[in-house]
C-alpha cells in the first residue's frame, strides 16, 4: 500500500541494491535476558489468520461488532499550516496565550480525518474492527510496510536485510533496548551530558554508565577512541562497554547537531571496537541551523520537494552503517504529538527479532487507535508530500522560536562573542561576566561567568554558569547534596522567581565529578523554547538577568 518510492542512496552515491551487504550477526552481544526471550506462543498463530476458510477458534479476540466505536473523526490542521518561514502574522509564537483555540484564519482552516470500522477495499485498509483487535507486536501492516519503505528511502541503510519494527514511542524503544543488549553490571557509554530518562532507565538495571567528553559536535572521537583502546578490565572491574546510547540531533540536553563527518567518525569507532550505536533521534526534522541576528532572517515561503527536504537534513547514522552496527530509534512525540505513544526502530534483523519478542510481551503493539490515526493521515490523508510540508512548517516554527529566546537573552544581557573552549570548543560562544557591585568584594575572581552558544537543532538551550570565588553553600537539612550546592541554590531562587528551567545534574551521566567540575564550582541549566510564547521569552530573560545578578551579590558580599 507504500507509495514510497525506495531508491537505494549512500552518502550520496547511488547504489544498485542487491551489491549491499548483509547485516553482521550480534548474537555475542544479546544479553542473557535477551537470549532467554522465545516467542510468545499465541502470537505465533496469528500467521494463519486472513487464510481462506479458516475457522478462527484459537484466541480470546473480541467479536468486531462488540467493540462500540463505529468510526474514529477528528478535524485536522492542514499540511501547509506552517508553510511561511515566519509562520504568519499569528504564529503560536506570538499568540498572547498558548491556552485556548487559535485566532489565525489559517489555523481555521482544517480538514477531516474519518477511520470506518471496516474495511471498504481489503482486509488490509487502516479500519478500527482491525486497529483495536489484539495484533502482532509488529504493528499494522500496512503502517509496517510505510516505515520500512520510509527508513529506506530517507535514512538509507547501508545494508540490505535491515528491519523496521513499531514501539510505543522512544522511551519505551530504549528501555528494550538496554534489557535487550546489556546484562547487569556491564558499561554504557553516554554524552556527559545527556537525557535524563535515558539515565534513569539505565541505572536500575545495574548497568554501569561511562561518560565521553563532547565539544560542540557531539562526542569527541579522539576522546572515545583513547577510552576504548586503554581500557583496563582489571582496573574497572567491568567488561569494554559493547553499547553507545546518542541523542545526535538536537542533543538533549545540550542543543548540539552531530554532522555528517562526525558521524562516520564515530561509526568507524563503533566497527574497530565493536560496539553497537543507539541512535534516539526524536529531534531530527528539528534541525534549526546556525543563529543569525534579525537582520540577517529572511521570510517568504518555504521550498517544496520531498527528497530537497532530506538533503537539507544531516544523515542518519544509518546511511554509513553496512555492518548493522547502529539502531535508530525514531517517534512521533515532537511532530504529531508525545501522547500517541507510537515510534519505529530500524535495526539489522537479529536486533529486531530480539527486540519484538520483549514488546510480545510488555507493550504488545503500540495502541491500536494510535496506530489507525497516524497510518490514515501519513498513507492515505497527507502522504509523503504533505507531511514533508507538515515538517518543513515545523522546522521553521522551532527555528522562529530558537531565535526568538537567543533574541531575548541578547537583548537582555550585554554578552560578549568569544572563542569557545571545553564542551565549547570549535564555536562562538556568548559570554557575561557577572560581578558584585556593593560590599568589600568587587575583585575580578569574585563573580559569575556566564556562558552559552545557541542551539542549532531541538527544543533546547544548554547555558553554564561558573562560580568563582563564591564559599561552598551552608548546608540546610532537608536539601540533598544537589540542591545545596550553587547550581541548585542558582536553580531554586531562579523557580522561586517564577522562571522554571532545569538544572544540568539532572542530565550529568558522570556518577562522581572532578573538583573543578563540581557544581559548586560550574552551574549548567536547560532552557527550554518549544513551548512560550515570545513575550513569556522576553519575561524569562529578564527574570534570569535580574536572579543571577542578585545571587551574585548574596555571594559576594559573604566572600
Amino acid at each position: 500500500m507504500s507509495s514510497i518510492q525506495t531508491n537505494q542512496v549512500i552518502d550520496g552515491t547511488p547504489t544498485d541494491e542487491a551489491q549491499l551487504p548483509l547485516a553482521l550477526d550480534f548474537s555475542h552481544h544479546i544479553s542473557e535476558l535477551g537470549k532467554a526471550r522465545r516467542p510468545f506462543p499465541i502470537k505465533s498463530v496469528f500467521k494463519y489468520f486472513g487464510r481462506p476458510g479458516l475457522l478462527a477458534m484459537a484466541g480470546g479476540l473480541p467479536h468486531p461488532q462488540y467493540i462500540p466505536f463505529e468510526s474514529l473523526e477528528t478535524s485536522l490542521l492542514r499540511a501547509d499550516t506552517f508553510s511561511t518561514l515566519d509562520g504568519g502574522n499569528m504564529s503560536p509564537l506570538d499568540v498572547p496565550t498558548k491556552d485556548g483555540p487559535p485566532t489565525d484564519p489559517k489555523m481555521l482552516d482544517k480538514e477531516r480525518l474519518v477511520v470506518p470500522k471496516w474495511p471498504s477495499h481489503s482486509s488490509e485498509d487502516v479500519n478500527i474492527s482491525r486497529a483495536l483487535q489484539y495484533d502482532l507486536a509488529r504493528g499494522l501492516q500496512v503502517l509496517q510496510e510505510y516505515l520500512h519503505d520510509y527508513s529506506k528511502r530517507f535514512f538509507k541503510p547501508a545494508y540490505r536485510d535491515f528491519a523496521t519494527l513499531v514501539h510505543t514511542g522512544n522511551t519505551d524503544g530504549w528501555s528494550r533496548v538496554i534489557m535487550t543488549w546489556l546484562n547487569p553490571g556491564d558499561g554504557l557509554l553516554m554524552e556527559e551530558w545527556t537525557y535524563t530518562a535515558a539515565i534513569s532507565a539505565a541505572q536500575p538495571l545495574g548497568v554501569r554508565i561511562v561518560p565521553v567528553p563532547m565539544d560542540c559536535q557531539g562526542f569527541k572521537p579522539e576522546a572515545l577512541d583513547d577510552l576504548l583502546a586503554n581500557w583496563d578490565e582489571k582496573e574497572r572491574g567491568f567488561k569494554r562497554p559493547r553499547l553507545l546510547y546518542t541523542n545526535p540531533i538536537g542533543q538533549n540536553p545540550c542543543g548540539v547537531t552531530v554532522g555528517r563527518e562526525r558521524k562516520k567518525q564515530i561509526y568507524q569507532l563503533a566497527v574497530k571496537y565493536d560496539f553497537i550505536i543507539c541512535e534516539d533521534d526524536p529531534y531530527y526534522y528539528l534541525q534549526e541551523g546556525k543563529y543569525v541576528s534579525p537582520k540577517e532572517r529572511t521570510a517568504g515561503d518555504l521550498p517544496s520537494g520531498v527528497d530537497a527536504f532530506f538533503q537539507e537534513l544531516e544523515p542518519s547514522y544509518l546511511s554509513f552503517d553496512s555492518t548493522g552496527h547502529v539502531i535508530r530509534m525514531d517517534t512521533f512525540s515532537k511532530t504529531l504529538g508525545p501522547g500517541l505513544r507510537l515510534g519505529w526502530f530500524t535495526c539489522n534483523p537479529l536486533i529486531a527479532e530480539r527486540l519484538e519478542r520483549h514488546g510480545e510481551i510488555s507493550s504488545q503493539a503500540p495502541a491500536g487507535l494510535s496506530q489507525a490515526v497516524v497510518t490514515q493521515l501519513l498513507v492515505i490523508q497527507w502522504g509523503l508530500e504533505g507531511w514533508v510540508t507538515w515538517l518543513r512548517g515545523l522546522r521553521a516554527q522551532y527555528s522562529a522560536r530558537r531565535d526568538a529566546l537567543v533574541d531575548a537573552l541578547l537583548a537582555e544581557i550585554d554578552f560578549e562573542v568569544v572563542d569557545g573552549d571545553g564542551m565549547f570548543s570549535g564555536s562562538k560562544v556568548y559570554r557575561k561576566e557577572f560581578r558584585p557591585t556593593t560590599g568589600a568584594v568587587t575583585g575580578e575572581k569574585t563573580g559569575m561567568t556566564v556562558r552559552f552558544v545557541p542551539p542549532t537543532s531541538g527544543m533546547f538551550c544548554w547555558i553554564q554558569v561558573q562560580f568563582s570565588g563564591f564559599p561552598d553553600p551552608i548546608a540546610v537539612a532537608g536539601l540533598d547534596e544537589t540542591a545545596a550546592t550553587h547550581e541548585g541554590r542558582l536553580w531554586t531562587k531562579l523557580a522561586d522567581e517564577g522562571l522554571l528551567i532545569l538544572p544540568g545534574w539532572m542530565f550529568c551521566a558522570a556518577k562522581e565529578v572532578l573538583i573543578n567540575e563540581h557544581p559548586n564550582k560550574i552551574g549548567y541549566y536547560r532552557i527550554s523554547y518549544s513551548d512560550p510564547t515570545r513575550e513569556d521569552m522576553k519575561k524569562a530573560a529578564k527574570i534570569l538577568r535580574n536572579v543571577l545578578q542578585e545571587y551574585c551579590e548574596i555571594f559576594g558580599l559573604h566572600q
